[in-house]
């Protein structure tokens, strides 16, 4: 752990000054200087009371919790082929079951549909990258080709059958699949 840039870090984000730092905890502008520049090391009782200054703690500022993942790639995708429904489903944020939104990237081959989805709370949102689809809500049908979106309320029995084939992202809250 870099301990001088963290230290700087947190009194950037504070909005203090190396200076008014130092007034604070009782120390030279010098000494916060070369603490942040790793040039000296404080004891743990300075540390502490510099990081009480800065409205943490030795265990907080110790605390190394692995950055949350925001940006995914195809090497993160978790995929299901099914070949009865003739479909494939990429989740595309990986663990998307425990968002309130789970976005996919649906694949429906010549003549596939996806799941028979039951009526439930929620939402549902695609967008269709390939092809064109019938998205099926209860009795009606409704058609969308590339490079047209839809949306509804998940409160009718509800499925996606394509003709020709079609690449869907589609986003449902909460999530379904």
């Amino acid at each position: 752990m870099n301990i001088g840039a963290k230290l700087k870090e947190l009194r950037v984000l504070k909005g203090l000054t190396q200076e008014e730092l130092a007034d604070r905890s009782e120390l030279s502008k010098g000494f916060i200087s070369q603490l942040e520049r790793n040039l000296t090391s404080p004891s743990i009782a300075t540390l502490t009371d510099i990081l009480q200054c800065l409205g943490t703690s030795l265990g907080e500022f110790f605390n190394e919790t692995p950055e949350e993942q925001i940006v995914f790639g195809k090497t993160d995708y978790f995929e299901k082929y099914d070949a009865e429904l003739k479909n494939d489903i990429k989740w595309i944020i990986p663990n998307a079951q425990k968002n309130v939104m789970e976005p996919i990237l649906l694949t429906l081959e010549a003549g596939g549909s996806t799941y028979l989805d039951n009526p439930h709370e929620g939402e549902e949102f695609g967008y269709v990258l390939q092809g064109a689809v019938s998205i099926h809500i209860g009795n009606r049908i409704y058609k969308a080709r590339k490079g047209e979106s839809f949306y509804f309320i998940s409160d009718k029995n509800h499925f996606l059958t394509s003709k020709a084939g079609a690449v869907i992202l589609w986003v449902s809250s909460p999530p379904s699949f």
